[in-house]
């Protein structure tokens, strides 16, 4: 899994940003289902910054998220992020010459049910 932040960061923050990116990773880094972190800065615009990290699971994602240490080490910086859906699948992964496919794990109902979703189709019913 996947999970990709992106925020604007004015160039007078950049190196401040850049540390706390360092202590907001490092208490990811503890949490059981981390697999990798990656902090960039756009070549294009340096004020566009993401946090991409991977996970062995979106359960451990977000298992990670409310543990007190990243609470106080990584929210305060998580919540600056671009409001948007960070929270990806891994359907394909390229290691040099191989190629690795997953099919998607997404529920049935996951359009539905599910985190910014009403509970069931009478809810709904106004958006058909």
């Amino acid at each position: 899994m996947l999970a990709v932040l992106r925020f604007t960061v004015p160039e007078t923050e950049a190196a401040s940003f850049l540390a706390a990116t360092r202590t907001a990773v490092a208490a990811l880094a503890d949490r059981p289902g981390y697999r990798s972190g990656t902090v960039g800065r756009s070549v294009d615009d340096p004020t566009r910054w993401v946090l991409v990290t991977t996970w062995e699971g979106v359960g451990a994602y977000r298992r990670a998220l409310t543990a007190y240490d990243v609470r106080v080490s990584a929210v305060p910086l998580l919540s600056r992020a671009v409001d948007e859906p960070g929270a990806y699948e891994t359907l394909l992964v390229q290691t040099g010459g191989q190629a690795a496919t997953a099919p998607s794990r997404r529920a049935a109902d996951a359009d539905v049910v599910g985190l910014g979703h009403a509970a069931g189709p009478e809810v709904r019913s106004d958006l058909d």
